[in-house]
């Protein structure tokens, strides 16, 4: 439904502002671009990627993917360089249709969570039963071992203990015999202990259900300790969203937990160690703290020690702690600030190194993430392991013995996009650094138990994926396990994007990004211009990767007849620190890089039309796009915008506490769209589910009651019983999207009430 909210009522009515239509898109279009959407072009494409389960402590792995066939599953063995089916999928398939007395087809296999046993054997879930299939006998048997692992249980590491959360309350179940262990007695669901409560729960009424909530509690590696944190959220802010009950006539109210910017009651978390084999429960010398700052413990192996980050409000400090597993006593190792910007929560790294008593930190103190081996007596810095103008996402593993690392990069290459990613390592000592992954893409690296080995899915924008098995010691290939067919996606007309460098206004930052073309492209046409834009700091928007550069909205909404760009701007990630703080309490202006990018890339492509300019994103991309047009109205003159945060201080704590800073002041004001609606001169869509409960929609009905203080023509679509996630793939909604760019951007008229197709 279209709906424009007024401030004296919720009976809302559509405003639409006259324009000047001319031409036609027609159904065949509509048709076309259908088929590019990305439900229909995955199912054109196989093959696509190795995900693998490996053996434990081996280097065999199991996986799935989809073939023409169906779903296919293979077992691979690297020593041997063998690849064979995993086991008879007829065969399978029989059993399976006999025990849970239901037909399954051999290449639709109702299965997940699949796992080698041995030589022989795989495990795996069905029909809400663990089961173990014998290959080479070809029975088939319930696990009578194994219970169904529920959110709110967790397994030792020695598979002896479940911890398990019951009426505020943490219990321990010896598993050989059955025998209960409670080790508390004081807690409820509110402030409860390991109790944390799943992001998208919603109820009712002011108590949380058991179901509600998922475990939280740290195993040393020996399973003799128990930590877990205890939150207190009996004072914790509520949101609200009204429900519709589309099947009856009732309404209601449902809330859900969730702090704000700015908020001074939170909720917190306080620590207690337990030792499970005496059921004793000690207070972990940490203060009481806000559990949004992080609660997590690190163990490892032959270590009487945990280890914890602490970050501290306004995210422009971190500080690690060292807990002891005996006394709960803890000390603080090292202290990390950021005093005028922040310290980034995704530069996280942590590798103990305890027999050389050194620990493994990612810092961008010198302008760069970058890896530093520190004393973990003192926490002093004792060397840099890796230096220069790139980017290190994290460390894959560490050789301490023989003092080498491996870890993946961006920009090391030159003369390639920095966003690359690519696999190497490096002596601890900095010396020796040898690239492992050659090809010009995007690396995605899972390692093997033994270390022996790892498994590189790669691709590119415009190449599929490819996924090869290495050795870890060089990175030579052992074999090509999977190749992406995409014969059926070339038959159907599919052409990559094309990508484009060009430095931005201040003649020294290098920007990156993609231009997408309607298959029927005619460089002697003028094409109105999309601006697909996600700003948000913490990640990029341009694919880097082939299944993100095909499965997306961008390709749709260009065979309509737009051009669709995508740019990442300053302000984003994976660069530099400088390059990461443009947009520190100034969120979105990544934009200016944008503007000033397709006005360049017009300069050179004669077929872009900068007179006909929109833009579209979803959650801090629909904050993005209405804030363009607010911006920058004389440029951008169509916009739409879905799940927008609207106004930081009505999102979600961490997120813009960490972004646009603490305590909240007058820059949450400068950059609200809510506070600068009246700027609006574009045409703006914008929508929200009602269900919600990442950005509230509360957040868009405000924009709505400001647009309409403002007199300003708009529309406003809401979703009912849509999420933050079913919104921006609502067919409806898309359908709705396409109908906008088409009326107000094209200026053509489109087919009436298009339906798409499951």
């Amino acid at each position: 439904m279209i709906l424009n909210y007024s401030r004296k009522a919720l009976c809302l009515f559509m405003i639409i502002a006259p324009f000047a239509l001319c031409g036609q898109v027609s159904q065949a279009d509509y048709q076309r671009a259908e088929t590019f959407l990305q439900k229909n072009l995955e199912k054109s494409i196989y093959n696509q990627w190795v995900e693998p389960v490996w053996a434990e402590n081996g280097n065999t792995f199991i996986y799935a993917v989809n073939t023409r066939n169906g779903k296919e599953f293979f077992r691979v063995d690297p020593e041997k360089k063998i690849k064979r089916a995993a086991f008879d999928h007829n065969k399978l398939a029989l059993l399976l249709s006999d025990s849970l007395k239901d037909e399954v087809k051999p290449f639709a296999l109702p299965i997940d969570r699949i796992a080698l046993i041995g030589r022989n054997e795989v495990s795996f879930w069905a029909g809400k039963r663990q089961w173990i299939y014998n290959v080479s006998t070809n029975l088939l048997n319930v696990n009578s071992l194994e219970s169904a692992k529920k959110a709110t249980e967790s397994l030792s590491p020695d598979k002896r203990w479940i911890a398990f959360l019951r009426g505020g309350d943490i219990y321990l179940l010896e598993k050989s015999t059955g025998q209960e262990y409670q080790l508390t007695n004081d807690g409820s669901p509110e402030y409860g202990y390991g109790y944390n409560l799943n992001w998208y729960a919603t109820r009712n009424d002011s108590k949380g259900e058991e179901n509600d909530y998922s475990i939280e509690a740290y195993w040393s590696p020996d399973s003799k300790k128990l930590i877990v944190p205890r939150f207190d959220r009996r004072n914790t802010r509520r949101l609200q969203m009204y429900k519709v009950d589309v099947e009856g006539y009732q309404s209601e109210i449902v809330s859900y937990e969730r702090e704000l910017a700015g908020d001074s009651i939170l909720t917190t978390a306080e620590y207690f160690l337990f030792d499970v084999t005496k059921r004793e429960q000690i207070r972990i010398d940490l203060p009481i703290a806000p559990a949004f700052l992080g609660t997590g413990f690190y163990t490892f192996e032959n270590c009487p020690k945990a280890y914890h980050i602490k970050y501290y409000r306004g995210y422009k400090t971190r500080e690690l702690f060292e807990v002891d597993l005996e006394t709960g006593a803890t000390r603080s190792v090292f202290v990390e600030n950021y005093p005028k910007t922040f310290v980034d929560l995704y530069t996280e790294t942590f590798e103990l190194m305890y027999s050389r008593n050194e620990f493994i930190w990612r810092s961008e103190s010198d302008g760069w993430s970058h890896l530093y081996v520190h004393d973990l007596e003192t926490g002093k810095m004792k060397n840099q392991i890796t230096e220069g103008n790139y980017y290190v996402y994290g460390v894959d593993y560490v050789d301490v013995k023989n003092e080498k690392l491996w870890f993946t990069a961006g920009g090391l290459e030159s003369n390639r996009d920095p966003y690359l990613k690519h696999f190497y390592s490096v002596n601890l000592n900095g010396e020796k650094l040898q690239l492992l992954t050659p090809e010009e893409a995007t690396h995605d690296i899972r390692v093997s138990p033994d270390k022996k080995f790892f498994l590189d899915n790669y691709s590119s924008y415009k190449d599929p994926n490819i996924a090869i098995l290495r050795w870890m010691k060089d990175g030579k290939q052992v074999f090509e396990v999977e190749k992406t067919d995409v014969n059926d996606l070339i038959k159907m007309g599919w052409k990559h994007a094309e990508p484009f460098n060009l430095l931005a206004d201040d003649g020294e930052t290098m920007l990156y990004g993609l231009i997408i073309k309607p298959t029927n492209f005619d460089p002697s046409k003028k094409y109105p211009i999309i601006d697909g834009t996600y700003t948000g700091p913490h990640t990029i928007r341009a694919p880097k990767t082939f299944s993100r550069s095909v499965l997306n909205m961008d390709l749709s909404l260009a065979e309509l007849g737009f051009v669709v760009v995508n740019i990442d701007g300053r302000g984003s990630a994976y660069r530099s620190k400088e390059f990461h703080d443009v947009s520190y309490a100034r969120l979105g202006y990544g934009l200016v890089d944008h503007v000033y990018a397709i006005n360049k890339l017009a300069e050179k492509y004669s077929y872009l039309d900068t007179s006909r300019v929109g833009i579209y994103g979803h959650s801090a991309g629909g904050y993005d796009a209405t804030r363009a047009l607010l911006l920058f109205p004389d440029f951008y003159k169509v916009g739409v915008s879905s799940a927008a945060d609207h106004d930081h201080r009505m999102e979600k704590v961490w997120w813009p506490e960490l972004y646009q800073g603490f305590p909240v002041d007058s820059q949450y004001h400068n950059q609200s769209n809510v506070t600068n609606a009246h700027k609006l001169k574009g045409h703006l869509m914008i929508a929200t589910g009602d269900q919600d409960n990442n950005v509230n929609p509360s957040a868009t009905f405000k924009m709505a009651g400001e647009l309409t203080k403002a007199n300003k023509d708009f529309e406003m679509i809401i979703l009912p019983n849509d999420n933050h996630d079913t919104c921006y793939w609502n067919k409806y909604f898309i359908r709705k999207r396409w109908d906008f760019f088409v009326k107000y951007l094209m200026g053509a008229e489109h087919p009436k009430e298009y339906r798409i197709g499951n």
